[in-house]
């Protein structure tokens, strides 16, 4: 048998609460456009069609089945399924964070439109290899969310020493391109003359090693940022970022201060406004070289 009232009398108040209640507790329910209520002391059954304010109050307005619509105070006086409700206003709609369009739009990091509520894609056979952690780190921030959407993966090189013994390991081909991001891609640098030594072989058709000027990826940041007018000049035999630091007047005596150096840089960036446009293009142009190979 079913005991309507349970083993503890002092439990719950049957009357109120439970499936055999006949005067049941007052919920509060948002007043969602859609939902479908009846108003108590007039029998008027509605969709919610909007709530505003009018004359300092809530109302809320409902549209019967022969679309006719009345105004009601929001508040309590309302059943949902059979039981009482006061209506509440709904939660609103959280603004989009960051940058936006004209339009309202979301805009990721790197200034394209986002792509809200898609699923996960299986990423891409091509690869796009950076050369260190905070090269990929960089691109996360502002190109993140645009590589997810094209299912593309970014690889770390280790030092663009390591680039023939990847690619090799790669086997870049017609369905499956290497993009590569180098520093110091100049004219008569190490990184220039690997890069010509990759895409001279034969799988080099498949392979696009792009590089922005500065000998580190920190100075590919806009120096107002942290700032500055221009970066500080590191003078040769001295390590880029520990010259950096020691010209920006904040710690510099050991990796920690290294890392916590670049995670202070790295937090200045909001999005690609903040990059130099060395770096932008290069980047854009690795993501349609791997992304223009057909699955």
């Amino acid at each position: 048998m079913n005991d309507r009232y349970g083993s503890d009398v002092l439990a719950s108040d049957p009357h109120r609460a439970g499936a055999f209640a006949h005067r049941p507790t007052t919920r509060d329910q948002p007043a969602d456009k859609g939902l479908v209520v009846e108003e108590v002391q007039t029998g008027w059954v509605g969709a919610v069609v909007r709530v505003e304010k009018s004359g300092g109050m809530h109302v809320v307005v409902l549209e019967d089945r022969k679309g006719r619509t009345r105004t009601f105070p929001l508040g309590a006086g309302f059943w949902v399924d059979g039981k009482p409700v006061r209506l509440v206003p709904p939660a609103r709609a959280a603004a989009p964070r960051g940058p936006v369009t004209a339009g309202g739009r979301r805009l990721t990091a790197s200034g394209s439109i986002a792509v809200e509520q898609q699923r996960a894609r299986v990423a891409r056979a091509s690869r796009i290899y950076v050369e260190g952690r905070h090269d990929a780190e960089l691109v996360e921030k502002v190109w993140g969310d645009d590589l997810r959407v094209e299912g593309v993966v970014v690889e770390l090189l280790d030092g663009v020493d390591n680039l023939e013994a990847v690619l090799r390991d790669f086997r870049p081909g017609p369905s499956r391109r290497a993009g590569v991001l180098v520093d110091h891609l100049v004219p008569g640098s190490k990184e220039s003359r690997i890069a010509a030594k990759v895409t001279a072989g034969a799988a080099g058709a498949h392979v696009l090693v792009l590089g922005h000027p500065y000998v580190d990826v920190w100075q590919a940041v806009r120096p107002e940022r942290v700032g500055l007018r221009e970066w500080p000049r590191v003078p040769r035999g001295t390590d880029i970022k520990v010259g950096t630091l020691a010209g920006l007047g904040w710690p510099h005596a050991d990796q920690a201060d290294i890392a916590q150096g670049w995670k202070r840089i790295l937090g200045t960036v909001r999005s690609y406004k903040d990059l130099s446009p060395a770096l932008l293009g290069r980047m854009e142009e690795l993501i349609d070289f791997v992304t223009a190979v057909p699955e």
